[in-house]
């Protein structure tokens, strides 16, 4: 199983980017997907997810309003556009596959990606 993230970078105080999941190995269609987050010193957080086959999702207060999860099926990919990005986004943002669990705990999900760094300038 893989997950390559994509699309991080810098980008000032108001911006947007949109993140890519790239997921292989793995039945994506039953698949969970979730996007966290981490800081410096600060702990893992759960922003978003994603059950793709009935395409239900997860928000963290912190993210409703300014991101959206999708996925592509063609592409085994799951998006996350973030928009009026803030300097407390800033943050390396990793994708997290699993079979049964669609929401904010780490813990259960199986697989993860190595991260993409999101930098906000302010």
């Amino acid at each position: 199983v893989q997950l390559v993230e994509s699309g991080g970078g810098l980008v000032q105080a108001g911006g947007s980017l949109r993140l890519s999941c790239v997921v292989s190995g793995f039945t994506f269609d039953d698949a969970m997907i979730g996007w966290f987050r981490q800081a410096p010193g600060k702990e893992r957080e759960g922003v978003s997810c994603i059950s793709v086959s009935d395409g239900s999702t997860y928000y963290a207060d912190s993210a409703k309003g300014r991101f959206t999860i999708s996925s592509d099926h063609a592409k085994n990919t799951v998006y996350l556009q973030t928009n009026s990005l803030k300097s407390e986004d800033t943050a390396v943002y990793y994708c997290a596959a699993g079979e049964i669990y669609c929401g904010p705990r780490a813990d259960l999900y199986d697989y993860w990606g190595q991260g993409t760094q999101v930098t906000v300038s302010s």
